[in-house]
């Protein structure tokens, strides 16, 4: 078996109406990106984040590494320089420039694995036959195949993580610039950009059973392929963030659950603030993007009055959940275009203390799968959802929501209203303009 645990992989003249208008708006949209009155520099890597787009805008706004001085730019084709030109001393401006595509795993999960390590043994020790369902394995010691699966872990973890400094611009170079198996610690800095990049999740090598996770067990994985942690001004724009060559659909089973290798794709936690995700692609995925990651009261007094978040014009793909799962964070979500998988289980997921704002949207739900399931609620917190649009048809999304669940209604009015917009589209519009211009490989 391999170590990544894989056994194998209308009229004409409207049609041509609507592609006219596509193309007029998608023009329209690239224009409102550019900063009113501002000219940018041609050189997309010091091109910073326009007035007014996103919540990445308030206050001092979001430059990354523009300034940066001609001896810290620097440009990478391997996941050694890449760690280097971030590791780099110093705070002052740095843009980190990618050239195809960084690999963090080039060795594969081989290498990674501390000696002794052996899948097959550890299948055998832990399965419910031999184990039981009741007792987790966080007491095993050192020397067992579960301390052995920590231990490989941990060298895991230790290679494929890069921590990006404050005042930094990672982008990549062309279309097809990318980073594999790697994930991006934006964790306690401030003035991030990154853009142009395909992410291709990192696959976690030695997930976790837990036998008392639910009423079956289940395997657990680490690795985000970015996470902003307790950071702020952090502008995400026209990447793609993919499972790639490693999709769930292709995972094993053991212990009759799924060999799950994937965590999140993007996480914002821990008291981050100022955040702009604009042109991105999510696709492929199940678990996408979660904004504050515990309902705890430790972690509400870290993230009250913060997670303060803006997605816009992103084409949310062939995911399950989680576009995004928000606690506490007032979230702006507008103009973007989700289209849902044949497990399609929901796109805004409404947590603790949240303040969703969600308008402008248009969603592609497969047949079978009403508007109801947009919205899933996991508090009562209100939110603002008006001007969405599912298959082609205007829909209140918290009425439709409140239809299906009487005994669990949303309440409507998020309690705030975003200034922090470019130009807005109507959501007919969106689908055209966002499955065209979002993605890496697509910045103009």
């Amino acid at each position: 078996m391999s170590m990544y645990g894989w056994h194998g992989h209308a009229t004409n003249k409207a049609a041509a109406l609507v592609g006219c208008t596509a193309l007029v708006l998608g023009l329209t949209a690239a224009t409102a990106e550019a900063r009113p009155g501002h000219h940018q520099p041609r050189d997309t890597a010091r091109q910073t984040l326009p007035a007014h787009d996103g919540w990445a805008a308030q206050g001092t706004g979001t430059t990354g590494g523009a300034d940066a001085a001609a001896q810290r730019v620097f440009t990478v084709s391997t996941w050694d320089e890449f760690r280097a030109a971030l590791a780099v001393e110093g705070t002052a401006p740095r843009i980190i420039k990618v050239r195809g595509t960084v690999d963090a795993v080039s060795e594969g999960c081989a290498a990674f694995a501390a000696p002794g390590y052996d899948f097959d043994a550890y299948l055998e020790k832990y399965s419910p036959e031999n184990w039981g369902m009741d007792t987790d394995l966080s007491a095993e010691p050192d020397d067992s195949p579960e301390g052995l699966r920590r231990a490989s872990a941990a060298r895991q973890d230790r290679s494929i993580k890069a921590n990006v400094p404050s005042n930094t611009t990672i982008i990549g170079l062309g279309r097809d610039a990318a980073l594999k198996g790697a994930s991006l610690q934006i964790k306690g800095v401030d003035n991030v950009i990154v853009r142009n990049l395909t992410f291709e999740s990192p696959v976690d090598c030695f997930p976790q059973w837990d036998p008392t996770d639910g009423d079956r067990g289940n395997w657990n994985s680490e690795y985000d392929s970015a996470v902003v942690y307790g950071s702020t001004h952090v502008w995400l724009d026209h990447n793609t963030f993919t499972d790639g060559e490693h999709p769930d659909s292709a995972a094993p089973t053991y212990f009759g659950m799924l060999y799950q290798q994937h965590d999140g794709q993007l996480d914002i936690v821990k008291g981050a603030d100022h955040v702009t995700a604009s042109w991105n692609v999510f696709a492929e995925h199940d678990k996408t993007i979660l904004i504050g990651n515990s309902d705890s009261e430790s972690t509400a007094a870290v993230d009250r009055g913060h997670l303060r978040v803006t997605f816009h014009h992103n084409l949310f793909k062939n995911l399950v959940e989680r576009t995004p799962r928000v606690r506490f964070g007032q979230v702006d979500v507008y103009n973007n275009h989700f289209v849902g998988s044949d497990d399609y289980g929901y796109s805004f997921g409404v947590g603790k203390e949240s303040a969703i704002v969600a308008e402008h949207n248009a969603f592609t739900l497969p047949a079978g799968v009403g508007p109801a399931k947009v919205l899933k609620r996991w508090n009562d917190s209100p939110l603002s959802a008006a001007h969405n649009r599912v298959n082609g048809r205007s829909v209140d999304l918290i009425a439709a929501h409140n239809a299906a669940n009487p005994d669990a209604p949303l309440r409507s009015g998020a309690g705030w209203t975003p200034t922090l917009r470019t130009k807005v589209l109507p959501a007919q519009a969106v689908p055209g303009v966002v499955d065209h211009g979002a993605g890496a490989g697509r910045l103009r």
